[in-house]
């Protein structure tokens, strides 16, 4: 459960970025900037998650990589296409 909250938290952050892209950009090219910008910002995000997860949780980082390559990918892959067809 607690991934599939942290996917919508980084889609809604997505959106986020996409949006002020835009809105600071002033075309599609600036949500494109926007795309571009979300991605290391949810790689720290996502990573954060992998230390809480380990440090707290009680999982091994063996255990945690496949969570944190998820919850990196998804987003991510989201945020490239969004590049592509904006950019």
């Amino acid at each position: 459960m607690h991934t599939v909250i942290v996917l919508c938290g980084g889609a809604a952050l997505l959106v986020a970025c996409l949006l002020l892209g835009h809105a600071f950009g002033g075309t599609m090219q600036g949500s494109a900037r926007g795309a571009l910008a979300f991605i290391p910002l949810w790689l720290i995000v996502a990573a954060v998650n992998l230390w809480i997860g380990v440090s707290r949780g009680g999982y091994s980082v063996a255990e945690e990589t496949p969570i944190f390559l998820l919850v990196f990918a998804v987003p991510a892959a989201a945020a490239a296409l969004a590049w592509w067809k904006f950019g």
